[in-house]
């Protein structure tokens, strides 16, 4: 079965309590089982890792290549103005799909900017949950 690998940056594990007008009030953890439990379904496993720390995710990013085929990724604000983050993406070389449960682009202005998005795959925004499922049946198609 092929691995995928889905990041989840700062506050991400604050969904469900956190501006539930914006990202709902399902809890991080229920959503997280979905994720693994949709991507079995498509037979991917999929291994979920959260932090709030930019090296956390920075590392995991690094032990990815040769462990996972594929990543999709949330990085939080992380998005709009981490360079490190982006550049340790652009090092491993397998495929990473940016999602966003809201639509980025529909917010504050500095959301709109990506800095991740020119080394991803593509950008999944705006549909909340569903954003990793259809991330998911994307990345299926790629590894």
């Amino acid at each position: 079965m092929k691995k995928i690998l889905v990041l989840l940056g700062p506050n991400l594990n604050m969904v469900g309590v956190r501006e539930k007008g914006i990202y709902g009030e399902e809890s991080a953890e229920s959503i997280e089982i979905q994720i693994r439990k949709y991507a079995d379904e498509k037979g991917l496993s999929a291994e979920v890792f959260q932090s709030n720390h930019e090296g956390d995710l920075i590392d995991k990013i690094h032990s990815s290549k040769g462990n996972f085929e594929g990543v999709i990724i949330n990085a939080g604000a992380l998005t709009h103005y981490s360079y490190a983050l982006r550049d340790a993406i652009a090092c491993v070389k397998i495929p990473f799909i940016e999602v966003h449960m809201s639509n980025i682009h529909a917010r504050e202005d500095f959301r709109h900017i990506s800095v991740i998005a020119p080394v991803c795959a593509g950008q999944i925004a705006g549909f909340g949950k569903n954003s990793y499922f259809l991330a998911i049946n994307a990345l299926k198609d790629m590894v």
